[in-house]
């Protein structure tokens, strides 16, 4: 409605600011236009005088020339002497020997005026006027009188033309308004029903836009939008969900055990190995608050501390933390390293996390009796490093979901009820703070290989 009224508005000012302008220049213009051909009509009267050997100023040689012009002009052409009395007069009036007061001679040329001439006409007329010379001396001149209603006419119907035209281009352009209701206000009207929708929680709506515009590129933003939101509401709903679970299962566990020592349902002899549990519960714990306090950190930008350090010895380190469940589950590792010492550019710490937690990961989903492959080596500036299991695999399915944060795939819950969901959410945060990449290729049911790159080592140049 908006719109429709400024149009409207802004047509009835065009067609206001048409009509002063074009009555004022086609005014002018016509004025213009008459007195220059009224000039022409006079200054040949004149010439006609002129090359009469007669020297009397009302000669009936031209008589008929100025009837035919009067006519021809509808106006009124007197000859009148230098004192200014007329002499001859060729139209309706009859004004012939009277005397014009206050005669000017100095009107003479292309020079006119509009008026009633000396107050001798009821209406205002276009007066122009010529001398008519002999041997170089003026004796008299040529006046034409045109009445200034003969050119308002003409005006009127050249306005008429010019308001029809702007009327008919008035009524066309308001195609624009059509244009305008399909290819902006209806999609609008539905990205903002979609809008209002989203503000309500209701993710599900999609607005439907067929136009490849601005208006179709915002409407598919929104939804994608929505789209993002509604997955950002499930991993909320996910991640309260996980961590409750992850947190109360231990919490549970801590609570049943403390109280069955102290009502003494655990005999003395037993009441050691369930504080053992209990402190493994508690490690739990500390576990998980320390990886969710670790994502913390690495939403943080610039939080890595690089430096040169040797990538196989970090291996052969993190291997070793692993040397108990290795020997519980009879798994060996296989360590292949294309060089003694292979030096890479990183944040130690981090680094060390991230093979510990894709160790951690192989020896989870290992079969027993198997064995888990490291191996190393360069190509360019980069360094590859492998960590592949020959274990239960990961589902097709769920291979891209494995980097979100508490994810776990139904076998992993099924099979290893401890483990957080965020192990590989931080190793995938710590690659990629690194500006590298890391891959996982699985197999369900034959295994997983995670393949990740770091920089070379880096060495500034000696000054």
């Amino acid at each position: 409605m908006k719109f429709i009224a400024a149009y409207i508005i802004f047509g009835v000012l065009g067609f206001s600011v048409v009509a002063i302008l074009s009555s004022r220049l086609t005014y002018r213009y016509l004025v213009q236009e008459r007195a220059n051909s009224l000039y022409s009509e006079a200054t040949l009267i004149a010439t006609t005088y002129s090359e009469t050997k007669d020297t009397s100023l009302s000669e009936a040689v031209v008589t008929e020339q100025m009837n035919a012009v009067s006519t021809f002009l509808d106006a009124d052409i007197w000859i009148v002497d230098r004192s200014g009395v007329i002499l001859s007069d060729a139209g309706k009036e009859g004004y012939k020997g009277q005397q014009i007061e206050a005669f000017d001679t100095t009107r003479t040329g292309t020079r006119y005026e509009v008026g009633t001439y000396h107050d001798m006409f009821q209406s205002e007329v276009l007066t122009v006027m010529a001398p008519v010379t002999r041997d170089y001396v003026t004796n008299g001149y040529v006046i034409i009188h045109n009445s200034i209603d003969n050119i308002l006419s003409s005006q009127y119907e050249i306005l008429n033309i010019v308001y029809i035209t702007a009327l008919i281009i008035f009524i066309l352009s308001l195609f624009i308004l059509v244009v305008f209701y399909v290819i902006v206000y209806k999609p609008l009207n539905k990205i903002t029903v979609g809008a209002t929708k989203y503000a309500a929680g209701d993710y599900s709506y999609k607005i439907e836009t067929k136009s490849g515009d601005e208006m179709g590129y915002l409407a598919e933003t929104l939804n994608f939008m929505s789209d993002e939101i509604s997955k950002a509401d499930d991993y909320q709903r996910q991640f309260i969900a996980n961590v409750s679970h992850d947190f109360r299962s231990p919490l549970t566990s801590i609570k049943g055990y403390l109280e069955a020592i102290l009502d003494g349902t655990v005999p003395k002899e037993l009441e050691e190995k369930y504080l053992k549990r209990l402190i493994s519960e508690t490690e739990r714990l500390t576990k998980l608050t320390q990886s969710m306090l670790n994502l913390g950190t690495l939403d943080k930008k610039g939080f890595l501390s690089r430096t040169n350090f040797d990538i196989n010895r970090v291996i052969r380190d993190v291997c070793a933390s692993f040397e108990m469940t290795c020997q519980q589950k009879e798994i060996v590792f296989e360590l292949t390293f294309a060089e003694k010492k292979e030096m890479v550019y990183g944040d130690y710490p981090k680094i060390q996390q991230v093979l510990y937690n894709l160790i951690d990961n192989a020896l989870k989903f290992s079969n027993p009796k198997s064995s888990i492959k490291i191996t190393t080596g360069s190509r360019g500036s980069k360094v590859f490093i492998s960590v592949k299991d020959t274990g239960i695999g990961i589902p097709k399915k769920d291979v891209q979901k494995i980097w979100d944060r508490f994810y776990k795939a139904d076998q992993s819950r099924g099979k290893d009820k401890h483990g957080t969901g965020l192990g590989l959410s931080i190793v995938k945060s710590i690659i990629s703070a690194h500006g590298e990449n890391i891959d996982c290729i699985s197999t369900e049911g034959v295994g997983t290989e995670f393949v990740f790159t770091l920089p070379v080592a880096y060495y500034p140049e000696q000054e």
